[in-house]
């Protein structure tokens, strides 16, 4: 009976060891998010906030709720829309690309090509002929009256966005969700794409301004 018990033992020690370096295999293909891709992300955040804050900075009553056309947003409801959109794609991110299968071989063909596709995402964003109908939940309904009730609202949601690329120890690259134009998108793209967002709205602010009813004050 005692060779029969250390077999058994042999096998569960070697059953052991298999699990050991299938767990030491995972963790070390699962690579955080690369320095660069976290600085470049950390950058165009900080740049479309201040863009943004900048665009409604002053605005006064008046501005805040003019309307170049009745088809056409103000600059309130376009604000809405920006500090809505925030933790909308900031949730689509975190909550469903992130927890989306890894793909880790589309991943490694892309890796060339990451930087123009970053680029690439943020050309389009920005390109304002192109016009796009905002989901229902991310539509405006008036709720700020104030720039600094939109602006209070914009800044909290967007600190926790910056406070996850400050810290995540995810590979953003490595997952993969249809961008608008139907194009795979890794994460760190659809985090650029948050941001480019942010500027594309920001410019439509900056139509509104230069429409010629805009009031004076």
């Amino acid at each position: 009976m005692r060779p029969i018990t250390c077999t058994r033992n042999r096998n569960k020690i070697e059953a052991m060891k298999t699990t050991v370096l299938l767990l030491t295999a995972a963790l070390l293909t699962a690579a955080p998010i690369a320095q660069g891709d976290r600085d470049r992300i950390l950058s165009e955040l900080h740049a479309s906030r201040k863009m943004f804050l900048d665009s409604i900075a002053g605005v006064s009553p008046a501005q805040w709720v003019y309307k170049a056309a009745p088809d056409r947003w103000s600059i309130q409801e376009t604000a809405e829309h920006i500090a809505a959109a925030e933790p909308f794609l900031r949730g689509l991110i975190t909550e469903q690309i992130m927890k989306s299968p890894a793909n880790p071989d589309l991943a490694a063909q892309r890796k060339p090509g990451n930087a123009a596709g970053n680029e690439a995402v943020l050309k389009a964003l920005l390109d304002r002929s192109k016009k796009a109908t905002a989901p229902e939940p991310i539509q405006p309904k008036k709720v700020y009256n104030t720039t600094a009730d939109a602006a209070g609202a914009f800044n909290k949601e967007r600190d926790k966005t910056l406070d996850y690329i400050r810290t995540t120890q995810d590979d953003l690259r490595v997952h993969f969700f249809k961008g608008p134009t139907g194009d795979d998108l890794d994460a760190v793209q659809w985090m650029m794409l948050l941001a480019g967002h942010t500027e594309r709205h920001t410019l439509q602010i900056l139509e509104v301004k230069q429409s010629p009813g805009y009031p004076a004050r």
